[in-house]
């Protein structure tokens, strides 16, 4: 069995009980970053042999991970941070899986939920709830992230964007420009000790993080299309 685990964005309390429980019985732990995981999993008195999976090696050591698992071994995969699979490695181990399970390997995959940034940045933007749009992280270079942007100039949906500390000046400005002056959230350092959502319309979200050194990733929730009335 092939179990996705959730793991804390900055708390360490929000681990959950299930969590813990599948990380303590599974035979391997499968980490985007083994130093970082190595000190959660220290944390909590687990000890597990760890198969670095991330970008980079993604084909590999999942080849790898689909070899234990055909021979009937257990194994976590985690993130640095979050989800696995939600802006991080692990959609292609699950394909991987499924496409095993379709040519009748007895293998499988399950999740253990828990936190995600993306909800929670949404939920405490004020912005609506009920439908919303994940874009995750845009591209870094101008014109090609106000075409990304561009493509949900229209949704009637909540947006919700990844972006890094270096590129998030940049990232309001192409919002501001594709969007027009749009409410928006800006959130950083979620379940931590500094945690902060600034909250506003774009114009005004703006000079916040302008010429600032700013640490972490950020999440930007922006509102979606309104139609103007006839």
């Amino acid at each position: 069995m092939l179990y996705l685990i959730a793991t804390p964005i900055g708390n360490l309390g929000d681990m959950t009980l299930r969590g813990l429980e599948v990380l303590r019985q599974v035979d391997y732990v499968a980490s985007e970053d083994t130093r970082k995981t190595g000190r959660l999993l220290k944390h909590f008195e687990i000890d597990k042999p760890q198969i670095a999976f991330h970008e980079h090696n993604e084909r590999r050591a999942g080849e790898r991970i689909m070899t234990l698992l055909a021979e009937s071994k257990s194994v976590a995969l985690v993130t640095d941070a979050g989800t696995p699979g939600i802006a991080d490695p692990g959609f292609t181990l699950v394909r991987s899986v499924l496409e095993a399970r379709q040519a009748g390997q007895d293998i499988d995959v399950t999740m253990i939920p828990g936190p995600t940034g993306l909800i929670m940045a949404l939920v405490l933007s004020g912005l609506p709830v009920h439908s919303f749009t994940f874009r995750g992280f845009p591209p870094r270079k101008s014109g090609q992230r106000r075409n990304f942007l561009a493509v949900d100039l229209h949704s009637p949906h909540t947006l919700i964007f990844y972006e890094s500390p270096y590129r998030l000046a940049a990232f309001l400005e192409d919002a501001l420009a594709v969007y027009g002056n749009r409410p928006a959230a800006v959130a950083n350092d979620l379940t931590k000790l500094y945690e902060r959502v600034d909250r506003g319309c774009l114009a005004e979200l703006l000079p916040l993080f302008q010429n600032q050194k700013l640490r972490g990733e950020y999440i930007v929730a922006i509102g979606g299309y309104e139609e103007e009335a006839p």
